[in-house]
């Protein structure tokens, strides 16, 4: 008779330990959740009943706190990058290929998307009711871009106060709620700024970059520790959706639903592929690799709250540089949206000129295009498309109350949009570190562990080492 093992075995298998398994064991208890909810009778007071409360209320929280973490994330990120930048050679060449990049897939996502809107023809095969159309809630313009990089203040940050009005006895009683939020892009120039006031004043102010660097490493640990959480925050996001949305919303515009659906599938299952395999790279790598952000994107709708994880498995899982991811994926997150900047708007333009009877001519599509692939850098992280498509209808003076009759399909199609413009995002700065010679391949064609920050506690060890041996 054999003695005991001294050694317990985990009665749990090992992948389902990883990251990507338990993503995807949020996204399947979250349909089931979901289901449940949408099937409950609502409450005895007419509001939605606990479950559906419940997950919303866990669902925004976490997009709360991944939004909470991106500033110090890309204030720090941006300063180090910056200041690591110095280590990189031709960096400036880095900036202008990633722009480029960033162009050359806006372009193809944007013709698809024509395409597709010429084809499926989605204003003119549609019941919606033109008295359903509502204002847009934001706007975009250029001149709103253009003063928009102008910081109002240090901290980039900006107030919204809103008014509503209801019946309080014999009158009307209103009430004023504000909000804060943070502009990503004013944040980017003065982090810009910062570093590179770092860099031109040498070594007085080493002691900053230290501690910027410290406080860096302490953001990515916290950060670690919420997106950690992503399964749980996967779970109740996406059983919100199914319990609100369902399949009742695309009713009266399926056929505008699915043509931005197979234009997202094109440019997430054909383009993206074509370009990482004409570089030599590949393809299931790729993918395996940006996975965990791509399903977070998708869930959370937002491209900055995603920017966290999109960096992290960037750098960890395809191999490009820290101080280069650190710079290019949160560029990429406010002007890199290949889903809410190119095939949606190529699109939605194209249903609401058929829906209102307008007939576009050629030089309508070059500003379809020209709008596009310029034009993106007007759209914020998390209310893009909207912005985005104001400004291409504005541009082609078509009536922008278009807009609001597209709000019963936008969360559902705002999935994927965001699901390819996450990738979008991993995919540019891959491909220029490819190019420019410095992408890790030995860390790209490694095996995937599901977790993009295993090897956290790895690195200080491996660096430790190699300086001794040096």
């Amino acid at each position: 008779m054999s003695a005991p093992s001294a050694t317990r075995t985990s009665r749990i298998p090992t992948w389902a330990k990883s990251f990507g398994p338990q993503i995807v064991a949020g996204l399947i208890l979250g349909v089931v959740l979901g289901l449940i909810a949408r099937s409950m009778p609502d409450a005895a007071d007419g509001n939605e009943n606990w479950l559906v409360g419940t997950v919303a209320t866990i669902g925004s929280s976490y997009v709360k706190l991944l939004t909470v973490a991106v500033v110090p994330l890309v204030f720090t990120a941006i300063v180090s990058s910056i200041a690591n930048l110095r280590q990189v050679a031709n960096a400036a060449r880095l900036a202008v290929q990633t722009l480029l990049w960033f162009a050359i897939t806006a372009f193809i996502a944007v013709i698809i998307g024509i395409v597709i809107g010429l084809v499926t023809q989605p204003g003119s095969r549609t019941g919606v009711d033109a008295t359903a159309a509502k204002d847009p809630s934001s706007v975009g313009s250029w001149w709103s871009f253009l003063t928009g990089l102008v910081p109002n203040n240090f901290f980039a940050l900006g107030s919204k106060t809103s008014v509503t009005t209801q019946a309080a006895g014999d009158g009307f009683a209103s009430t004023a709620t504000s909000s804060l939020s943070f502009n990503i892009l004013q944040l980017l120039v003065i982090a810009a700024a910062i570093g590179i006031a770092a860099l031109k004043i040498g070594d007085k102010a080493e002691p900053f970059l230290a501690f910027n660097a410290s406080l860096l490493a302490i953001v990515q640990k916290v950060l670690w520790w919420i997106i950690r959480l992503a399964p749980i925050g996967t779970a109740a996001l996406i059983a919100n959706a199914v319990a609100t949305y369902g399949w009742d919303a695309i009713g009266s515009l399926g056929v505008f639903t699915v043509a931005i659906y197979v234009g997202l599938a094109i440019v997430f299952f054909v383009v993206y592929p074509i370009i990482v395999r004409a570089h030599g790279l590949s393809v299931r790598q790729f993918f395996s690799g940006v996975w965990p952000a791509t399903q977070l994107g998708f869930v959370s709708r937002s491209s900055i709250g995603t920017l966290p994880l999109t960096e992290r498995v960037t750098e960890r899982n395809l191999g490009v540089p820290r101080e280069y991811a650190s710079f290019a994926v949160p560029l990429g997150a406010t002007t890199k949206m290949d889903g809410c900047a190119a095939i949606y708007p190529a699109i939605a333009a194209i249903f609401v000129a058929q829906f209102y009877g307008v007939s576009l001519t050629f030089t309508d599509y070059l500003l379809i295009i020209v709008v596009s692939v310029i034009g993106s850098a007007a759209t914020a992280g998390t209310t893009g498309a909207t912005v985005m498509l104001t400004l291409t209808l504005s541009t082609l003076g078509l009536p922008l109350a278009g807009v609001g009759l597209l709000l019963a399909v936008e969360p559902i199609v705002d999935m994927g949009r965001t699901a390819v413009n996450v990738t979008g995002q991993a995919l540019v700065p891959t491909i220029v570190a490819k190019r420019e010679g410095i992408l890790d391949e030995e860390r790209y064609n490694a095996p995937r562990n599901g977790d993009p920050f295993s090897d956290d506690e790895v690195e200080p060890t491996a660096a430790k080492e190699a300086q001794l041996s040096s």
